[in-house]
């Protein structure tokens, strides 16, 4: 029976390791968003990885040696020495927001207690708590098997976490 893992790619690589997977007839899925960027001279839809570096791929379990030997894969993603495992409902649940036509957005994957910043607007530089993530109707979706986590129609406060090399656009 085959299950949904997560595979940690090279930088930049997720659709080089997609397209590898399916050589490998191995069915594989990187989430992708869009997202609107302005030049000097244009303003151009550019596609993105909702999750950098992160491709799923759907296998047999005993069948992982297959993907580690994927051009780009760094790794596949464990847990406590276990490969991390994806529900099918997780994957179709992605699958629906994308096609949707919800407005997405990167998040960092906080818990109620973190510390953060205040990285934007009146009350930049004003330190605090997490204890509930609200605004604007914002919902953010945790992917608890990669630790990673994104935000659909927005426009809460900018936070940032406390903690080094960490931020947050919420």
């Amino acid at each position: 029976m085959t299950k949904w893992i997560a595979v940690y790619t090279k930088s930049r690589h997720e659709q080089i390791v997609v397209n590898e997977l399916n050589k490998k007839n191995i069915e594989a899925y990187c989430p992708m968003f869009k997202e609107r960027r302005q030049w000097s001279d244009r303003k151009k839809w550019v596609h993105f990885p909702l999750f950098r570096s992160y491709v799923f791929a759907n296998i047999e379990l005993k069948e992982n040696i297959y993907v580690l030997h994927t051009i780009g894969v760094n790794k596949i993603v464990k847990f406590q020495g276990k490969i991390s495992i994806i529900h099918d409902e997780t994957i179709e649940n992605i699958k629906n927001i994308l096609h949707g036509g919800f407005k997405i957005e990167q998040a960092d994957f906080f818990f109620k207690g973190d510390q953060v910043i205040v990285a934007g607007g009146p009350l930049k530089g004003l330190e605090g708590i997490v204890q509930d993530i609200k605004g604007k109707n914002k919902l953010i979706i945790k992917i608890e098997a990669i630790k990673q986590a994104f935000s659909i129609e927005i426009s809460s406060g900018l936070l940032k976490s406390k903690k080094k090399n960490a931020t947050s656009i919420l």
